[in-house]
């Protein structure tokens, strides 16, 4: 799949989980940023990745993309904004090719020239055959990511599928270990990997004869589901920062209300772009948990350190790369100047107390563990077995406040004294909501 049609199916995707039914095909269209026409055909080509994907699925485990799109409370994230990653930069033959040799090193040792010869006797005749060329390629692939391995070192290579952990555990062992990645892989950042590997657990205990209810005692909500999508950046800025290169994307604000604008072709119907075309020397990724946001911070030539909201970033290519000396010099100032970041500001810092209530007559204080939990670098005083302090300074308080607002009366600002009368007018506020009840 092209790199922009994977950026408008992650856009497109994102929409479709987060407003459901509440756009018409034309205001979904003009939300993207695309005709109604290119709306249509998107929705077409992820029938089509369904239907790829299905492939020699027994019928139980196959859906249809009417029911992906169905809202399940607890299955939110699953499969509907996973299976992107599935089809991304597969095509129909490779998906279809990849899944023979698979299955065919399931249960047995083949060189290239046996696999080859599996795949063409399974391949129909009116389908090209591949060539024994390919697949080395394929198998040189599945053998990088671990899928794969090579069981002998001279020539001709014997391959295996890399299922030793799964088949010398015990049923109760393989129930455990699907439990552990469930959770998981529903709470810890990134969770795309966890998936996947929950997904080849299930298939495991199916295959072992266990029934759907086996692996559905626990149920999980996964609350920032939009995060999934926005972790196929990961990967392309992670190489970047490796190989110290620069990358270029076309950047839409999330605060213009554009997702998604096309490359026109067709100069009948070219428009002037609602992003900002960028480049900058990737430094660091931030996930902010509160908020459920991934964030990409690097060196612009001309405006030096910039943040940029992962959802935002479209079409990324990467660049040319910069000296070793270069990438350390950004990234050291980059780090004095995120020293008091709560999460990713780097403007003037300011000292904030608060005194933090107890919880009267409760057996755990989960105030008091809250804070030490995620406190960050900030240092608390014992005042009295009521109350306790808790100082930090910070960069600015636009990515503190929240935080200091969710412990609601168990909290009282102190410092500073502008922040402080901040909340008393909030709460007053929201006091003035409840007067005529």
């Amino acid at each position: 799949m092209a790199k922009e049609s994977f950026d408008k199916e992650i856009q497109f995707l994102r929409m479709l989980s987060l407003a459901g039914g509440a756009y018409s095909r034309q205001q979904f269209a003009d939300r993207l940023g695309i005709s109604v026409h290119t709306y249509d055909k998107t929705l077409r080509n992820l029938k089509e990745m369904v239907t790829v994907l299905q492939q020699n699925l027994p019928v139980e485990q196959g859906a249809e993309l009417s029911e992906w799109l169905r809202y399940n409370y607890y299955e939110s994230a699953d499969p509907l904004l996973l299976f992107l990653f599935r089809a991304k930069s597969l095509k129909e033959t490779e998906s279809l090719r990849l899944t023979r040799l698979l299955t065919a090193l399931q249960s047995e040792e083949l060189t290239a020239k046996e696999l080859h010869d599996r795949c063409c006797e399974q391949t129909p005749d009116d389908s090209l055959l591949p060539d024994e060329k390919t697949i080395r390629g394929d198998l040189k692939y599945l053998e990088e990511v671990g899928v794969i391995l090579r069981v002998n070192e001279k020539r001709p290579y014997r391959y295996k599928a890399a299922n030793d952990l799964i088949d010398q555990l015990s049923g109760d062992e393989l129930l455990d270990l699907y439990d552990y990645v469930d959770v998981i892989a529903n709470t810890q950042i990134p969770s795309v990997q966890g998936y996947l590997l929950r997904d080849t657990l299930k298939k495991a205990l199916r295959n072992r004869g266990y029934p759907p209810e086996a692996t559905e005692t626990h149920r999980y909500k996964y609350n920032y589901h939009s995060r999934i999508l926005d972790e196929a950046h990961l990967y392309t800025i992670f190489g970047a920062i490796q190989q110290r290169r620069r990358i270029r994307f076309l950047y839409l604000s999330p605060k213009k209300g554009m997702n998604y604008t096309s490359k026109n072709t067709n100069p009948l119907f070219e428009r002037e772009s609602a992003g900002v075309t960028d480049s900058i020397l990737p430094l660091r990724v931030v996930y902010d948990h509160q908020y459920g946001r991934w964030y990409l911070i690097g060196h612009h030539a001309r405006m030096g350190i910039k943040k940029f909201r992962m959802e935002g970033l479209t079409q990324m290519e990467e660049g040319e790369p910069v000296e070793e000396a270069e990438y350390a010099a950004r990234l050291q100032q980059l780090d004095k100047q995120m020293e008091n970041s709560w999460v990713t500001d780097t403007n003037r810092t300011v000292k904030v107390a608060v005194r933090f209530y107890n919880p009267v007559r409760s057996g755990a204080n989960f105030i008091r563990e809250r804070v030490e939990a995620q406190g960050q670098w900030g240092v608390i005083t014992e005042e009295s077995e009521a109350a306790f302090l808790y100082e930090i300074t910070v960069n600015e308080i636009y990515e503190i406040k929240p935080w200091l607002r969710s412990f609601g009366s168990s909290c009282e600002i102190l410092e500073p004294r502008w922040l402080r009368k901040q909340f008393i007018a909030e709460w007053k506020e929201i006091r003035s909501y409840y007067e005529s009840l």
